[in-house]
């Protein structure tokens, strides 16, 4: 798809860390599958990996957790 923010690039299948934070959490995720423009870099977080990591922020945020920095990895289907 052509890039909404820079109007130029294209978006090609990629990766991104994302970082969110809520309350007093901060969670880092890497290698978050995403569609990443090859002009400006903006990514674009898949909508099924969004939804997982907002689940992932909001029981770390529930267990107390201040920082964490982890990898992406696909929730199982179990």
């Amino acid at each position: 798809m052509k890039c909404p923010i820079c109007k130029h690039g294209e978006t090609t299948d990629g990766t991104a860390s994302v970082t969110l934070q809520r309350g007093g959490l901060t969670l880092v995720v890497k290698d978050v599958p995403a569609q990443v423009c090859d002009n400006c870099g903006e990514a674009y977080v898949e909508e099924q990996a969004a939804a997982q990591l907002l689940e992932e922020a909001a029981a770390e945020a529930r267990a107390g957790t201040e920082i964490n920095v982890r990898h992406f990895q696909v929730a199982s289907l179990s």
